[in-house]
């Protein structure tokens, strides 16, 4: 972090395919971390953002959905049930969607910024945004669940991210589905 202001890192930026290290101590340093993700999360009306999408890559995201924020330290999926489908926008793939197939609910355990442990149960699109979410901290992006066919077409959108995402504020996009 170093004193600098964190932004949403886009497709194209590295960062985004390493994967996170998982925190061995909660710090005053995290603590702030995870605040200023709730901050620009909510900033660009996204339900969840992941450490790596704004340059850090250590294992910490921030969700909420609107029943409450989530600020979890090595999160880690431990059971999933069911499938579903559900279209998925990404703040670090701006203008880019795609139907993902995912578990229906999942339990999740991670520790707070207290350190406190947690095991929570998600369904529906609090499932989604956990799977989402925990998917970046291990450099998986939506992009990488496009059939062969999708990647064509979305080709030129994600290749223009790309572009224009070294290491650039991402622009608010004007999207129907979930910013996630």
């Amino acid at each position: 972090m170093n004193g600098t202001e964190l932004k949403i890192r886009v497709l194209g930026d590295p960062v985004l395919r390493k994967k996170a290290k998982r925190v061995q101590a909660v710090s005053e340093r995290h603590r702030k971390i995870l605040s200023q993700m709730a901050r620009i999360m909510y900033e660009s009306q996204g339900i969840g953002l992941a450490a790596p999408q704004v340059g850090i890559e250590e294992s910490m995201i921030v969700i909420d959905i609107g029943t409450g924020l989530y600020k979890l330290i090595n999160p880690k999926i431990v059971k999933k049930q069911g499938r579903q489908s559900l279209e998925e926008g990404c703040l670090s793939c701006p203008g880019v969607s795609i139907k993902i197939k995912r578990s229906k609910k999942v339990f999740v355990t991670a520790i707070d910024e207290d350190e406190k442990q947690h095991t929570i149960e998600a369904d529906a699109l609090l499932a989604c945004v956990f799977q989402h979410e925990i998917d970046h901290l291990n450099g998986k992006l939506i992009v990488d669940y496009a059939s062969l066919l999708k990647k064509l077409t979305l080709g030129k959108k994600i290749r223009g991210a790309a572009d224009k995402g070294k290491n650039e504020a991402v622009p608010e996009p004007k999207t129907k589905f979930a910013k996630l």
